[in-house]
Parts: C-alpha cells; sequence; structure tokens
C-alpha cells in the first residue's frame, strides 16, 4: 500500500488526493495528513504489524502501547460499572423485586431496531428465570413514537411495572397516567425534567457526565441486566448467561448508529462472534431469509438484518420485530422473518415512490440552504426518515421529511457530523413550534401542527446555521490510501478486517485506486454496475457500485470508452460458490487524466 503518495498535498494545506478535486460525485478527495501517515510509520516499526491496519490505527489516535487491547477489546476492560448511571440500583431492584415478587411486568418498547432488541433483551431474560412480560409496542401511524395516555393507562390497569425501552425520557404525561410503577432504560436526549417514575437510566440525561452518551437502548438494557445479575449474586443466586445475549446488543450499536468507540467496539465484536454460532432462532432465520452465507459482520448487522427487523415497524406489525428476536422457536422464527422479508419489499417499494418526490420538491425549494426539508401528503411515516438520510448523504446536510395526514405532520431528520440535530428538535418543541419532538445528534422525529409547518422548518434552518449547517458542497471523500489491483488480496482484507468493527464513529478504511483501465461493465438490476478492472499487468479486480445509475458513476463508467479513471471504495470478501475473491465497494469515480 502505498501512502502520500508525491504531490497530493502540502503540510498545513489541504490539497486535493490524486489531485481529484471534483469526481464523478462532485467531490474532492482527501487523502490522510502527514500527522496520521507519519503516525503509520512509526506504528509499523514499532509493532510489525502491516501498513494497513497501522494506518487505521493511526486515524483513530492509537499508540504502540494502545495496539493490542485497540485490536483485541475485552469487555472485562472495558464494561463501564453500571451503578456509574443514575437510577440503575435503583431500577434493576425494582426490576428485581417484580421478578422475585411474581408481579405482573409490562414492556413498552420503541418500533425500532434499538427498541426490539431492548425488549428482546428483558424477555429472554426473564424466561430463563422462568418469568414472563407483555410485550407492547405502539403502531407508529395510529400512535407515533414513545408511551401515550391510552396505552400506558391500559398496561397500567393490568400490570405491576412497567419498562419503558428506548423511549420514555420526554413522556411526562403517559408516565403519570400509568397508575402503576414505572421503569425507564432510555438513550435519548433528556429535557430539564424528568417524568415522576421510580428510575429514570438514561446516559443522556442532562445530570448525567456524558462518558456514556454514546450507548444505544439496548446497551443500557444490558447494564441493567449485569446490575440484576449482581444483586441476584449478593442474594445467593445466579442469574441468566448475559455474554449468550450480546449478539442483540451487538445488532442495536451497530444498527443505531451508535458510534463505535470504547466500549460499544466490544459489544460489538463479541456480540458478532455470539451471532456466528447461530443458537438465536429468530436472528438465524433472518439470515437465512436474507441468505447470509458467511459470518456475519457489522455491516450485515446495518444493511441485511436492521433493515428487515425495522421492516415490521416501518409499515408493518409493530412488534414483529422484537418478537422474532425473541422467538425461541425455529419454524415460528421462519414464519417471522419471511413476513419481515415481505415487509421490507413493500417498504423499499413505498420507499421509492416518496424519496422521488421529496427530492424533486426539495430541489425546487433549493438545496444550499442550512436545512433540507420537504413535507408531502400522505407520505408513510415509516419511510420518511430514510428518504431523510438519502436526502443527507445527496446535499452533505441536515434533512427532515415530513408526511401529512389530516392537520398535523409526523417527519423526521437526519443529521451531519458537528450539527446536534437532536437538540435543535426539543428546542423547537419547547417554544411551541412542534407539538412535540426529540432524539440523538444525528436523528430526531417530530410531530407538527400543519399551520406551523414552515415557521417551524424556517426556525429550525436558523438554528442548525448557527451550528455551521450549510456551510460548503459535498463532503470530502477521506481516503486511506492507494492501493494497486495486484496488493488488494484477500489475505489483506482479512488483516484489515481484524482492526474492526466498522461503522459508525470508526468507518471502514477506504482505498484509490489509481489510473486504472476498465475491462468491462454490466448493468445489475435497474441502477446497479458491475465493473472489472485492471492495473494493465495481469492484476485484475471486480467491483459492485450500488445505485450507479441513480447519479453519473453508471453512464460514465459503462460508457468509458478506453478511457482510464481512479476509483475509490472499500474493499470486501465476496464468497461466491466456495470460492473467495476480494471485491471493491466502489463509492466514487475520477478520470485519470484530469490528473
Amino acid at each position: 500500500m502505498k501512502q502520500g503518495a508525491p504531490g497530493t498535498r502540502r503540510r498545513g494545506q489541504t490539497v486535493a488526493y490524486l489531485g481529484v478535486e471534483q469526481s464523478l460525485n462532485g467531490r474532492r478527495w482527501l487523502g490522510p495528513s502527514v500527522e496520521v501517515d507519519r503516525a503509520a510509520e512509526a506504528l509499523t516499526q514499532a509493532t510489525g504489524l502491516d501498513r494497513a491496519i497501522c494506518q487505521i490505527l493511526a486515524r483513530a489516535g492509537i499508540d504502540a502501547a494502545g495496539t493490542e487491547a485497540y485490536l483485541s477489546p475485552a469487555l472485562r476492560d472495558l464494561l463501564p460499572d453500571p451503578r456509574s448511571l443514575r437510577d440503575m440500583e435503583t431500577a434493576a431492584a425494582r426490576f428485581l423485586r417484580a421478578v422475585e415478587g411474581r408481579q405482573r411486568i409490562a414492556v413498552f418498547a420503541d418500533y425500532d431496531v434499538d427498541g426490539g432488541t431492548s425488549a428482546a433483551l428483558l424477555l429472554d431474560w426473564l424466561r430463563q428465570v422462568g418469568r414472563d412480560a407483555t410485550l407492547y409496542v405502539p403502531d407508529r401511524i395510529d400512535e407515533g413514537y414513545g408511551p401515550n395516555v391510552p396505552a400506558m393507562q391500559e398496561l397500567g390497569a393490568a400490570h405491576d411495572l412497567i419498562v419503558c425501552v428506548d423511549c420514555g425520557t420526554l413522556s411526562h404525561e403517559p408516565v403519570a397516567a400509568a397508575g402503576c410503577d414505572v421503569v425507564i432504560l432510555d438513550h435519548h436526549l433528556g429535557g430539564e425534567t424528568l417524568p415522576d417514575c421510580v428510575a429514570c437510566v438514561n446516559p443522556n440525561r442532562q445530570d448525567e457526565s456524558g462518558d456514556l452518551a454514546h450507548l444505544c437502548a439496548a446497551a443500557v438494557v444490558f447494564l441493567m441486566l449485569v446490575e440484576v445479575n449482581r444483586q441476584m449474586r449478593d442474594k445467593g443466586a445466579k442469574g441468566p448467561d448475559l455474554m449468550a445475549m450480546l449478539d442483540l446488543v451487538a445488532l442495536a450499536t451497530v444498527a443505531d448508529v451508535a458510534p463505535l468507540i470504547g466500549v460499544n467496539r466490544a459489544l460489538v465484536r463479541q456480540g458478532l462472534k455470539v451471532m456466528a454460532r447461530r443458537d438465536r432462532p429468530g436472528l438465524a432465520a433472518l439470515s437465512d431469509v436474507g441468505r447470509l452465507t458467511t459470518a456475519p459482520t457489522s455491516y450485515h448487522l446495518g444493511y441485511v438484518l436492521g433493515p428487515r427487523i425495522n421492516a415490521g415497524g416501518r409499515v408493518g406489525k409493530a412488534d414483529l420485530g422484537a418478537r422474532l428476536l425473541a422467538c425461541r422457536d425455529p419454524h415460528e422464527a421462519l414464519a417471522m422473518a419471511e413476513r419481515l422479508d415481505e415487509f421490507n419489499t413493500e417498504r423499499r417499494d413505498i420507499e421509492a415512490e416518496v424519496q422521488g418526490a421529496a427530492i424533486a420538491q426539495a430541489e425546487a425549494r433549493g438545496l444550499d440552504a442550512p436545512l433540507v426539508w420537504a413535507a408531502g401528503e400522505g407520505w408513510h411515516p415509516g419511510v420518511v426518515g430514510i428518504v431523510a438520510s438519502r436526502l443527507k448523504e445527496m446535499t452533505n446536510r441536515p434533512a427532515v421529511v415530513i408526511g401529512l395526514d389530516g392537520d398535523e405532520g409526523k417527519g423526521s431528520g437526519r443529521s451531519v457530523a458537528g450539527v446536534d440535530l437532536g437538540a435543535s428538535i426539543q428546542r423547537l418543541a419547547s417554544e411551541g413550534l412542534l407539538i412535540k419532538g426529540g432524539g440523538h445528534k444525528m436523528a430526531a422525529g417530530l410531530t407538527v401542527a400543519r399551520g406551523e409547518l414552515e415557521p417551524a422548518m424556517a426556525r429550525l434552518a436558523e438554528l442548525l446555521a448557527k451550528q455551521g449547517a450549510g456551510q460548503g458542497g459535498p463532503a470530502d471523500l477521506r481516503l486511506d490510501g492507494v492501493l494497486m489491483p495486484g496488493a488488494a488480496t484477500v489475505e489483506l482484507v482479512r488483516r484489515v478486517e481484524d482492526a474492526g468493527p466498522f461503522g459508525a464513529g470508526a468507518p471502514a478504511p477506504r482505498f484509490a485506486f489509481p489510473d486504472v483501465a476498465i475491462s468491462y461493465t454490466r448493468r445489475v438490476g435497474e441502477s446497479h454496475l458491475k465493473v472489472g478492472f485492471g492495473d494493465g499487468l495481469g492484476a485484475r479486480i471486480d467491483a459492485i457500485c450500488f445505485g450507479a445509475f441513480d447519479g453519473p458513476l453508471g453512464p460514465a463508467l459503462s460508457e468509458h470508452g478506453g478511457r482510464r479513471f481512479h476509483l475509490a471504495g472499500r474493499l470486501e470478501i465476496n464468497d461466491w460458490g466456495g470460492r473467495q475473491s476480494v471485491q471493491l465497494k466502489l463509492e466514487d469515480a475520477a478520470p485519470a487524466e484530469a490528473r
């Protein structure tokens, strides 16, 4: 692997990598800094590790002394004391008292992957100690996000304890209406006050330090179960094996786009190992339906399993994902997995329709503002978040997409690095411009009165502009180095994967293949492109470019006319027919003669 190609950058300046100031996707390419290159070289000499791995370590700020701990993250070293979170001891004690007293327990869960896995963790644990619980997941369209008064009143009348997972921190009125004890296990941004409940465990409460703000809700639930097991041991009893439940925590961490830093890396690393054993019928069935034939990676969690679990909450039956994850019967699990797969296909069709209309509306409004937004009559609430993500990726700006129905609109937003969307949405709600709203830095949900739509979006744009949103064009494409086709081997990809898991906060390395010749192209489906390329010396690699014909890459590469290109993307191992080969997941390209 070559690093720091001559003439690509100067110290103290930002110069385009390989001279690519504007790629086919309109992006400037940037390579590793001089400082990262030097740190990587020092790591290579100090550790003897492959330069590709050292480049990843250097990018993450890891020195030689921290290399072993980073490459082999251990839960015993990284798992925080559950009691470091406020209300944790109280929450665990109340939950354990309900279990020991055979009290009636209800689990109120959000309808996404994080909510479903959080609920499944509790249901699985309870089953192993001979108890059960009522599962309640609100309908996205009829009830919306989080606890509502009618549902909490109904559950409270029939139960002694309600545990709200991945929701509840801002639900003051519904929690007060429950009429029974309520424990909240959440991670969404908290307000100035908390609901009147037994315990609210949330690393994003305003009175928390923020040291564990990167945890998803399932990780918070896992920590509570660690504390419950500890309290059981203090009484001479033994709780269920929590390590066997890490597959659920890993899935939630990746699917909820939690940053893979600190303990999250260990949770996902260990969880992937647990998942590979296929002990959980629901995940095994979903893997089969998703045609996952290799050991799972963080990519599979985020793009194969996660969307199918989410599909139930988006367009189908809200509690189907949670029930699948908690299911112990393989036949029942397969039936539910197949149903979720059908819902996911339906979701894609609905998404495509809404996306086309949202892009047209956003373009007509202008894509240079601090906020890109669109709202449409009858747009399905289950897909507005995905479409907002597409708009965000397309414009490098925070995006909000809203479905209007009657006097209200329900929407979802996605943000860019450095812009806290969740806090701004909460600010709008406190100012009375939203009926309700909240979320995280990178994602948020809202409900707005139809008559307040324009003022609310104008105010949101103003708040986001103060954080720097809307400055600059398409995001720069960050590259970790240059590779030649002959150096991209299966062995290299495996060594690079050893530095994972990769995801939010720890992106998979992206390499550039300079000045290569396109040997063949083939359209796959409606919008994808298969590409073969080489260096002219016999070395050749296949690449796949998803959505190539939704933009300029497909036409430019398929009609290359013998021109040579710089290609950029991420490497993966393609396992087909028992044969493994390297494949480039192509993200961008630039004509080589443009140097």
